[in-house]
C-alpha cells in the first residue's frame, strides 16, 4: 500500500490511497482497486462526546476500499468470499464525500458500517473491533508505522484503544500519545498498571497521562492478574485498588477494570471482591477445551453488566495450523459471537488492521453448528492454541507476564 505524496493526510483534503501494490491490481466486480479517493472533513460529533468526554471537533473520514487478494491469501479465504466487498463508513454526524473509480456502469461497493455494542454500563458504544497497543505499536523504531496504524484505525471507525504502561516500557503509550494530542476526543482510551501497590500504581498513572498526552483516562485497569497472591496484595492495605479508587474519585480516570489470561478463577474472585466496570479476558476458539473463560467468568461478567473485552484471539499465531483453524475470519467470528463488547488485536501493519475491521464490519451471527465446527477444529491442540493459560504449553521466548492481548494476526 502506498499514498500519493501530493495529498494531505489531515485537514479535510482528499487523499489518494493505492491498494494495488502486491495484489496484482485489476478489478473486483467491475471496480478498479488500484486507486481510491478518500475525502475527509471535520465535523462536530456531539453524539460521541458523552462517551469519550471530549468537546473538540471530531475529524471523521469515510473510507472506501475493496478487500484485496493480498488480505485474502493471508487468512486463507476462498475465491467465493471475494464477492463480499467492503465499504467502511466512519462517523454519524455531519457528511463526508467519497469518490470511487468505477466502471462505465457506475458500479460501487456496498456500504457496510462496523457494528457497535454497549461497553457494559459505561455508556460508551464501542465498535466491534478495537485496537490493541502491542505488535508494531510497542516496538522501538516504529514510530511512523505505528502512528499510521493508529490514525487509520480511528479513520476506519475504531473508537477504543487499549495500551499499558508495560508495553514496550512506555513506547506504546508514547506513540498513541502523539495521535491523542490531536484526536483524543475520538476514542475511549484505556491503559493499565502492572504495579500491585497504591504508590507504585499512582506513579505509573502519572507517567501514563504524560506519555498519552491527556489529562484523564477513560479506563484504568489492573494488568494481567494471574494468582490469588496478587489479588491479596492488590486488595491489601497499601494495594493498587486504593490507587484505582482514588483516581476515579479525583476524576482522573472514569472507569476501572481488571485484566487477565492466565486463570479464570482468579478473575472470578476479583470481580466478586470489587465492583469493576470492565474485564479484559482471553477468548479464542480453543477456550472450551481447556480452562475455559466462557464457563464461569464470562457469564458472571454479563450478570454484573460489565464491559467485556476479548483478547488473545489468534494466540500469536499458535491458533493457526493445518487441520485446525486456518483463518482470522473463523477466529474472530467465534469470539465475536460470544456475549462480549469488543475484541482487541494488536496489528503489525495497516493491511492487518484493515482486514480485521473488514471482518468485524461483515460479521453475521453464526449458527450453533458453525460455532461448534470452529471450536472443534482446535480440540486436538487446545494447550498450544491457549498457550497463555495456567499449565498450558507456553510460548518459547516469552514471559508469562509479558503481554495482555494478542500481538500477531
Amino acid at each position: 500500500m502506498s499514498t500519493d505524496p501530493s495529498a494531505q493526510r489531515r485537514g479535510g483534503s482528499a487523499t489518494m490511497v493505492r491498494l494495488g501494490a502486491g495484489t496484482g491490481g485489476g478489478r473486483i466486480g467491475g471496480i478498479d482497486r488500484s486507486w481510491l479517493v478518500v475525502a475527509a472533513l471535520d465535523c462536530e460529533a456531539s453524539a460521541n462526546r458523552s462517551s469519550v468526554g471530549g468537546s473538540a471537533p471530531i475529524r471523521h473520514m469515510c473510507l472506501a476500499w475493496t478487500r484485496s487478494s493480498m488480505f485474502d491469501e493471508e487468512v486463507g479465504m476462498t475465491d467465493s468470499e471475494l464477492t463480499r466487498r467492503d465499504f467502511v463508513k466512519v462517523g454519524a454526524v455531519g457528511a463526508a464525500s467519497v469518490i470511487l473509480n468505477t466502471n462505465a456502469a457506475g458500479a460501487e461497493a456496498p456500504r457496510v458500517a462496523m457494528p457497535d455494542r454497549p461497553l457494559g454500563r459505561t455508556g460508551h458504544q464501542v465498535k466491534l473491533f478495537s485496537l490493541g497497543g502491542q505488535a508494531t505499536l510497542e516496538k522501538p523504531g516504529t514510530r511512523d508505522q505505528s502512528i499510521e496504524i493508529i490514525n487509520r484505525a480511528i479513520d476506519l471507525g475504531v473508537n477504543y484503544i487499549d495500551t499499558a504502561a508495560a508495553y514496550g516500557r512506555g513506547i506504546s503509550q508514547t506513540y498513541i500519545g502523539e495521535v491523542m494530542a490531536t484526536r483524543r476526543s475520538e476514542v475511549f482510551l484505556a491503559t493499565k498498571t502492572h504495579n500491585r501497590t497504591r504508590d507504585g500504581s499512582l506513579e505509573l498513572l502519572e507517567q501514563s497521562l504524560n506519555l498519552l498526552q491527556t489529562d484523564h483516562l477513560d479506563l484504568w485497569q489492573l494488568h494481567n492478574v494471574q494468582r490469588n497472591e496478587q489479588l491479596d496484595q492488590i486488595f491489601g492495605k497499601e494495594g493498587a485498588i486504593h490507587a484505582l479508587h482514588e483516581a476515579r474519585e479525583e476524576k482522573i480516570v472514569r472507569f476501572l477494570g481488571i485484566t487477565g489470561h492466565f486463570d479464570p478463577a482468579v478473575l472470578v474472585r476479583g470481580l466478586n471482591e470489587f465492583d469493576f466496570d470492565t474485564v479484559l479476558m482471553a477468548l479464542n476458539p480453543a477456550d472450551p477445551h481447556y480452562l475455559p473463560f466462557t464457563e464461569e467468568l464470562l457469564p458472571l461478567a454479563n450478570r454484573k453488566g460489565l464491559g467485556i473485552i476479548a483478547m488473545k484471539i489468534p494466540a500469536r499465531g499458535q491458533l493457526f495450523r493445518e487441520g485446525g483453524v486456518t483463518s482470522m475470519r473463523d477466529a474472530m467470528t467465534w469470539v465475536m459471537a460470544q456475549p462480549i463488547s469488543t475484541v482487541i488485536v494488536g496489528c503489525d501493519t495497516v493491511e492487518q488492521l484493515e482486514e480485521n475491521v473488514s471482518i468485524a464490519a461483515n460479521f453475521q451471527p453464526p449458527s450453533e453448528q458453525e460455532l461448534a465446527r470452529i471450536a472443534g477444529l482446535t480440540a486436538h491442540y487446545p494447550k498450544e492454541a491457549a498457550f497463555f493459560k495456567r499449565d498450558a504449553a507456553g510460548f518459547p521466548g516469552s514471559r508469562e507476564d509479558e503481554d495482555d492481548q494478542q500481538t500477531d494476526d
